[in-house]
């Protein structure tokens, strides 16, 4: 009997705990705990605090695991809910990849801009300039050898159309326009043509990479022009005599039109870069002011002014004996192919001459 009485006193007493926990948990107001958000409480408790309130902390630290919270977590009202949720988890979101390759492929375009915009270095610019005039030379060869004709001087045709009409005004009064004439006209007008193109630079600016790169390439699509019509017009590549050109129809003319073309734009764009090869068509300038150079017999260093002045002469030389070479290996059609090809890597060559320094204060 006295065992059982123990055993009910004591169940008395748990029973009497756990009604006091909930009671002064409902009626405080205590934040009951949750499995989310479990509440942790200081460990330190001051001196002299009563039993309640021991037995009221007990609870509230008590295990997530309590069978009574979710009970206790049901009795609350929404706004005491809504304020004990946990905050809100904000995720931010990556920049597309679509917008930093387009800010990228922006930042490259302004570069590329930059650089095409940028004024070019004339006194370094010689590797393409000496290319200017052996193509001067590799294009009179294929004209001269069939015509004789020139394509790039044109004081020569210019005194040929003089000559024409003069003899009006002879004794026998040879009123007929002949072949070799009409070619000389075709050439000087075909060769204004060229050069008025060039005026285009003086719009994008006549120093610039872009325009010196643009218009290199206008220059190599006339020689390819100037070959396919040749090779169409089925005629053959060397004159014998002065009297019987090779060429007379009507795609020969095509084709001297846009080789004298591609000389006059390539004469007005040597001139405005205002270097020692000068306009790189024309040697009699040339050849005058190399011997009056004051420092012409300076061997024992460089001379910018001489040294440029003996490049543009012996490179137009070397280019009308290479010219001519080609032509009597693959004829007139190919040669001018050569040449369009050579007038290709001009034009990319342009992109890596070095911009001009500012002036120094």
């Amino acid at each position: 009997m006295s065992s059982s009485k123990k055993t009910w006193a004591w169940l008395h007493r748990r029973t009497e705990s756990f009604i006091a926990q909930s009671e002064s948990l409902i009626s405080t107001g205590r934040r009951p705990v949750s499995y989310l958000n479990p509440v942790q409480e200081d460990p330190r408790q001051e001196d002299g605090q009563g039993s309640s309130n021991s037995a009221a902390q007990e609870g509230s630290a008590a295990p997530t695991n309590n069978p009574h919270s979710s009970d206790l977590h049901s009795d609350m009202s929404p706004a005491m809910a809504k304020d004990n949720l946990p905050p809100p988890v904000i995720q931010r979101r990556p920049k597309d990849s679509s917008e930093a390759e387009k800010g990228s492929s922006s930042l490259n375009m302004s570069h590329l801009k930059q650089s095409l915009t940028q004024e070019i270095d004339s006194s370094r610019a010689s590797a393409p300039l000496t290319a200017y005039c052996f193509m001067t030379g590799f294009i009179d060869a294929v004209c001269f050898s069939a015509i004789f004709v020139w394509c790039a001087f044109q004081t020569g045709n210019s005194v040929q159309l003089a000559l024409a009409l003069a003899r009006l005004f002879n004794g026998a009064h040879d009123y007929s326009f002949h072949l070799a004439d009409r070619q000389a006209l075709c050439s000087v007008l075909t060769f204004i043509f060229g050069a008025f193109i060039g005026r285009l630079g003086d719009k994008i600016g006549c120093k610039t990479r872009l325009w010196m790169t643009l218009g290199t390439f206008i220059q190599t699509l006339f020689t390819m022009v100037a070959a396919i019509a040749i090779w169409k017009s089925g005629q053959p590549s060397v004159s014998d005599s002065r009297y019987d050109p090779a060429w007379s129809n009507t795609l020969s003319f095509v084709c001297i039109g846009f080789m004298s073309a591609s000389m006059g734009l390539q004469g007005i764009m040597g001139k405005r870069l205002n270097s020692q090869f000068t306009t790189t068509v024309v040697l009699t300038t040339t050849w005058c002011e190399l011997m009056t150079e004051p420092q012409l017999f300076h061997f024992r260093r460089l001379v910018i002014a001489r040294d440029h002045k003996v490049m543009a002469i012996l490179f137009l030389f070397i280019g009308g004996f290479t010219g001519r070479a080609i032509l009597d290996k693959i004829g007139s059609a190919g040669t001018l192919g050569v040449g369009a090809g050579i007038r290709f890597l001009i034009t990319l060559s342009w992109l890596f001459v070095p911009v001009k320094k500012a002036p120094k204060n």
